[in-house]
């Protein structure tokens, strides 16, 4: 099973400003899985 977690507001905020300047999806998901896993070390 897998362990979800919510973004911070602060990640929100990030993926909007993302968003905003053209970024595609997939570079975006890029961005959330390495701070996923970091967030995951630092646990």
């Amino acid at each position: 099973m897998k362990n979800y977690t919510q973004l911070t507001e602060a990640e929100r905020n990030q993926i909007y400003a993302l968003k905003q300047a053209g970024h595609k999806k997939s570079a975006i998901a890029s961005w959330l899985k390495q701070i996923n896993y970091r967030s995951r070390i630092a646990a």
